[in-house]
């Protein structure tokens, strides 16, 4: 099964319908989807080395989009749905601790963890519940989600071969690799939030 998602994920970045699909996980992950963009940015990088610069901008663009949705939900939802989500995660008895910590450093919360495999999402419907100036959201945003996107875009536009060989031959390691990165992200978003 691993194997049929990740060649349907190789043939199709080809497909002109890729980049839409791309964008709308990368805009979903940063307000409520879970999966983030890495599942379709990494084949589709291993498949055209070429494009992963415009695919790690593309990723860059929506993410940042995504980013300030989920924004939008902590300031003006957070009472509906952005304390739904933030319960969704478990996240409820945390988030006054987390709020707090943005008026000495939240320029920094949002670089770091938008660099992380920390789910963005809580950090963008916390922002807007924190009050973050918005305009530093979206600079801190772009910096933090650009830096991630492109550094993959970066290792796979010069190492991509070996890199798609390697990731070929011991699939189903490197999945369970990205799964646990994946679970210790939302670990480390309990204990550090």
């Amino acid at each position: 099964m691993l194997k049929r998602i990740y060649d349907w994920c190789i043939d199709a970045a080809d497909k002109p319908y890729a980049l839409w699909i791309l964008a709308a996980v990368a805009f979903a992950e940063s307000s409520f989807f879970p999966i983030p963009p890495d599942i379709m940015l990494l084949p589709m990088s291993l498949a055209r080395p070429q494009r992963a610069w415009w695919f790690a901008t593309v990723c860059t663009i929506a993410s940042v989009a995504g980013g300030v949705v989920g924004y939008a939900i902590g300031a003006l939802l957070y009472d509906s749905l952005g304390q739904w989500l933030i319960h969704l995660y478990g996240l409820s008895d945390k988030v006054d601790a987390f709020r707090a910590s943005y008026n000495e450093w939240g320029a920094v919360i949002i670089l770091l963890k938008g660099l992380t495999p920390i789910p963005y999402k809580l950090v963008t419907i916390t922002s807007g519940f924190a009050g973050y100036n918005i305009w530093l959201f979206i600079l801190c945003s772009i910096i933090a989600r650009g830096g991630r996107f492109f550094f993959v875009a970066v290792l796979l536009n010069r190492y991509g071969d070996l890199i798609r060989k390697e990731l070929e031959k011991r699939l189903g390691l490197w999945v369970a690799i990205g799964a646990i990165v994946l679970v210790l992200g939302f670990v480390a978003a309990f204990k550090l939030i």
